[in-house]
C-alpha cells in the first residue's frame, strides 16, 4: 500500500520490477510504479515527487534504457496510456498532433496504412515511444525525427508550466535534442506534418523496412536498439566491432549480437553489470584500435 498521495486516480504499483517493462529484461525493482492517463495526472504525479523530495524518472517504452540490477529508489513514470492522437488537414498538409506515449511504430503504421501519409515509413518497427522519439531525435533508413517535426509541447518543472517550441530551436541532430539539455524539461506532446501519399507504395516501403530488420538485427533476443552512437558520418560502429573480433563476445549473459554486432544483446541471465563492463570493455577496444571514442546511444539509469 502506498501511503504517498500521487493522485486519486493514478495507478500505482509498489516494488515493480523493472524487468517486466525494459527491452533488455534487465533490472531490479521500482520503489513506486507510476502509470498516468492524462496530464493532469502526470504534472500532480511529478510535483508530488518533487514536494517529497522523491527523485523520479519519465520512461516511455524503456527501448533504449538500461536499469540497474538494484532497481530505481524512486517512482519511475511511464507515460504509455497518453496516447492520443489528432489528425489535423490545413494547406494540403496533414498534421498530427500526438501524446508522448503513443508508439512510434503504432503510429507510424497507423498514419500510413490507414491515412495514406507519408513521412513516417522509416519510423516503422522503431520500438519506442514518440517521446522518447523526439528525445533522441530517432531515425533509421534515412529518415528520423527532425524530417517531420513542427513543434512538441513540454513541462517545465522549474516554472510549472506547459510550453510549446518549434522545431528550429529544439536542437535537432543526429540522435539529439534540446531536451537531453534540459533535465527540467518533460515532453507531452509533439505535432508532426505529413504529406498525402500512395497507400500501396507506403505500405511496401514499411514491410521493406521491417523485413530488412528481421534479417539484420538480433530482434528474437531482449535488447536496447544500437548500443552506440555512430561517431561520424560513414563510420559503422558494428563494421568497427566485427573487425576488433569482438562480434559474439560475452560477459555474463550480456553479448555482442552475433547477427549485428552494433547490438548488445541479453544472452539470458544478463545483469546491468554485465552490460556495463561489455560496453567499458569494447570502448577500449574501438579506442586502441581504432583511436574512435564511442558514446553509447543506450542510457543507464542508475539506482540513486
Amino acid at each position: 500500500m502506498c501511503n504517498i498521495d500521487f493522485g486519486k486516480d493514478i495507478q500505482i504499483k509498489i516494488d515493480e520490477p523493472l524487468s517486466r517493462h525494459s527491452s533488455f529484461r534487465i533490472g531490479g525493482n521500482a520503489k513506486y510504479a507510476l502509470f498516468p492517463k492524462s496530464r493532469e495526472e502526470l504534472f500532480f504525479a511529478v510535483n508530488t515527487c518533487i514536494q517529497k523530495d522523491i527523485r523520479y524518472k519519465i520512461v516511455g517504452n524503456a527501448s533504449n534504457l538500461l536499469f540497474d540490477d538494484r532497481g530505481f529508489d524512486g517512482a519511475v513514470i511511464f507515460t504509455e496510456k497518453m496516447s492520443s492522437t489528432e489528425y489535423i488537414h490545413r494547406d494540403g498538409a496533414t498534421y498530427i498532433k500526438v501524446e508522448c506515449g503513443k508508439m512510434l511504430t503504432e503510429l507510424s503504421g497507423e498514419a500510413g496504412k490507414k491515412h495514406s501519409l507519408t513521412g513516417l515509413e522509416f519510423a516503422y518497427g522503431i520500438p519506442g515511444s514518440v517521446g522518447g522519439a523526439v528525445y533522441m531525435n530517432a531515425g533509421a533508413y534515412g529518415g528520423q525525427m527532425s524530417d517531420v517535426i513542427v513543434e512538441t509541447e513540454y513541462f517545465d518543472t522549474s516554472d510549472d508550466k506547459a510550453h510549446v517550441i518549434g522545431a528550429e530551436v529544439q536542437k535537432l541532430s543526429y540522435r539529439h535534442s534540446v531536451f537531453q539539455e534540459h533535465p527540467e524539461y518533460i515532453i507531452l506532446s509533439t505535432t508532426l506534418k505529413l504529406q498525402g501519399g500512395n497507400a500501396e507504395e507506403i505500405f511496401a516501403l514499411m514491410n521493406k523496412n521491417m523485413s530488412s530488420r528481421k534479417e539484420k538485427q538480433p530482434l528474437e533476443l531482449p535488447n536496447a536498439g544500437s548500443t552506440f552512437k555512430r561517431p561520424a558520418d560513414n563510420i559503422f560502429v558494428g563494421k568497427l566491432i566485427e573487425e576488433a573480433g569482438l562480434k559474439g563476445y560475452s560477459i555474463g549473459g550480456a553479448q555482442i549480437s552475433e547477427k549485428h554486432a552494433g547490438f548488445t544483446v541479453n544472452r539470458g541471465g544478463a545483469t546491468s553489470k554485465d552490460v556495463l563492463e561489455l560496453i567499458k570493455y569494447v570502448k577500449s577496444v574501438i579506442l586502441e584500435k581504432n583511436g574512435v571514442s564511442l558514446e553509447t546511444e543506450i542510457i543507464y539509469v542508475p539506482y540513486n
